[in-house]
Protein backbone atom coordinates (compact mmCIF):
# COMPACT_ATOMS: atom_id res chain seq x y z
CA UNK A 1 0.00 0.00 0.00
CA UNK A 2 1.47 3.24 -0.71
CA UNK A 3 -0.09 6.77 0.16
CA UNK A 4 0.25 9.61 -2.76
CA UNK A 5 -0.43 13.06 -1.20
CA UNK A 6 -1.50 16.06 -4.16
CA UNK A 7 -2.68 19.32 -3.44
CA UNK A 8 -5.47 20.39 -6.04
CA UNK A 9 -5.72 23.58 -8.10
CA UNK A 10 -8.90 25.76 -8.02
CA UNK A 11 -10.92 24.26 -6.07
CA UNK A 12 -12.01 24.14 -2.40
CA UNK A 13 -10.50 21.17 -1.08
CA UNK A 14 -6.94 21.68 -0.29
CA UNK A 15 -4.93 17.96 0.09
CA UNK A 16 -6.03 14.87 -1.35
CA UNK A 17 -4.46 11.81 -0.09
CA UNK A 18 -4.84 8.43 -1.96
CA UNK A 19 -4.47 5.06 -0.47
CA UNK A 20 -3.28 3.03 -3.86
CA UNK A 21 -2.18 -0.58 -4.37
CA UNK A 22 -0.57 -1.32 -7.09
CA UNK A 23 -3.38 -0.01 -9.96
CA UNK A 24 -6.35 0.35 -7.59
CA UNK A 25 -7.71 3.01 -5.23
CA UNK A 26 -8.26 1.72 -1.74
CA UNK A 27 -8.49 4.57 -0.06
CA UNK A 28 -9.26 8.70 -0.18
CA UNK A 29 -9.09 11.49 1.89
CA UNK A 30 -10.14 14.61 1.03
CA UNK A 31 -9.23 17.81 3.20
CA UNK A 32 -11.75 20.95 2.95
CA UNK A 33 -14.14 21.25 0.55
CA UNK A 34 -18.04 19.58 0.32
CA UNK A 35 -17.39 17.00 2.54
CA UNK A 36 -20.31 14.90 2.55
CA UNK A 37 -19.93 14.86 -1.39
CA UNK A 38 -16.59 14.14 -1.27
CA UNK A 39 -16.58 10.94 1.15
CA UNK A 40 -19.71 9.92 -0.91
CA UNK A 41 -17.11 9.77 -4.58
CA UNK A 42 -14.12 8.63 -2.25
CA UNK A 43 -16.68 5.83 -0.72
CA UNK A 44 -17.82 5.13 -4.86
CA UNK A 45 -14.00 5.00 -5.82
CA UNK A 46 -12.70 2.40 -3.24
CA UNK A 47 -11.22 -0.44 -5.24
CA UNK A 48 -11.32 0.98 -8.52
CA UNK A 49 -8.50 1.00 -10.78
CA UNK A 50 -6.84 4.14 -11.16
CA UNK A 51 -7.65 4.02 -15.35
CA UNK A 52 -11.59 3.75 -14.57
CA UNK A 53 -11.35 6.56 -12.13
CA UNK A 54 -9.37 8.89 -14.42
CA UNK A 55 -11.85 8.25 -17.39
CA UNK A 56 -14.96 8.74 -14.92
CA UNK A 57 -13.82 11.91 -13.70
CA UNK A 58 -11.36 13.84 -15.91
CA UNK A 59 -12.84 16.64 -17.28
CA UNK A 60 -16.01 17.68 -14.77
CA UNK A 61 -16.47 21.04 -14.06
CA UNK A 62 -17.93 23.13 -10.96
CA UNK A 63 -19.91 25.59 -11.48
CA UNK A 64 -18.57 28.48 -13.69
CA UNK A 65 -14.85 27.10 -12.66
CA UNK A 66 -12.81 25.04 -15.26
CA UNK A 67 -12.31 22.19 -12.49
CA UNK A 68 -13.67 20.81 -9.91
CA UNK A 69 -12.81 18.62 -6.90
CA UNK A 70 -13.38 15.05 -9.09
CA UNK A 71 -11.41 16.51 -12.04
CA UNK A 72 -8.43 17.37 -9.99
CA UNK A 73 -8.63 13.75 -8.53
CA UNK A 74 -8.06 12.84 -12.12
CA UNK A 75 -5.22 15.09 -12.32
CA UNK A 76 -3.70 13.62 -9.39
CA UNK A 77 -4.03 10.10 -10.03
CA UNK A 78 -2.72 11.45 -13.75
CA UNK A 79 0.54 13.01 -11.61
CA UNK A 80 1.29 9.52 -9.84
CA UNK A 81 1.15 7.36 -13.00
CA UNK A 82 3.57 9.94 -14.32
CA UNK A 83 6.28 9.49 -11.39
CA UNK A 84 6.07 6.05 -11.74
CA UNK A 85 7.46 5.93 -15.06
Amino acid sequence: METFIYHPKGTCSTEMRFELDGDKVEGLTVVNGCNGNLKGIASLIKGMPIDEVIARLDGIQCGFKSTSCPDQMAKALMAYKAGRK
